[in-house]
Parts: C-alpha cells; sequence; structure tokens
C-alpha cells in the first residue's frame, strides 16, 4: 500500500505542476484578451474544451461526468482569474492618464 500511495503522490504532484503550467496560459490568454478586446468568457471555446475532455474521458474509461465537473471548475476559476488581471490591468491604465 506504501508504494501505491507514493505513486498516487507523486502523480499529484505532477498535476499541480500542470495546472500551475495551465495558469500561466491562462495569464497570457488574458493578456491577448485585453489587447484585441475579447472578453474573459468564450462560450463556445468553453464547450469546445468541455467536449474535447469529456470525449478523452469516454476514451480512456472515466466518468465523462466527473470529468466535466472537474473542468468547469477549472474553467470557472480560470475565467476568474482572467477578469481579476484584466480588470488590474485596465485600472492601471486609467490611473497612468
Amino acid at each position: 500500500m506504501g508504494e501505491l500511495r507514493q505513486a498516487i503522490d507523486a502523480i499529484d504532484t505532477d498535476l499541480v505542476a500542470l495546472l500551475a503550467k495551465r495558469f500561466t496560459y491562462i495569464d497570457r490568454a488574458a493578456e491577448i484578451k485585453l489587447l484585441v478586446g475579447l472578453p474573459p468568457r468564450t462560450s463556445d471555446r468553453v464547450q469546445q474544451v468541455i467536449d474535447q475532455v469529456r470525449a478523452q474521458a469516454i476514451e480512456l474509461n472515466l466518468d465523462p461526468d466527473l470529468i466535466e465537473n472537474i473542468w468547469r471548475q477549472l474553467i470557472e476559476n480560470s475565467i476568474a482569474r482572467e477578469t481579476q488581471l484584466m480588470d488590474h490591468q485596465v485600472s492601471l491604465g486609467k490611473n497612468e492618464k
């Protein structure tokens, strides 16, 4: 059981590192969206991501509803982060005037 737990812990460590990497891309997306005038939430993109992860879950014999729920939480947190970053940049711009 100890080896199994160590393997699970190692995967958890990798998952957290991947999420941190994902959020660096979210931060960059917020910068680009602000520059080109896109909103933080793009409904068609959200649905595209959900469709992709559900299909991957099915392919890997995982519960697609569970994976969708996890990804919806991740997406909502990503959108909130983008909104916060974009609002901060806008307020900085207003303060410079």
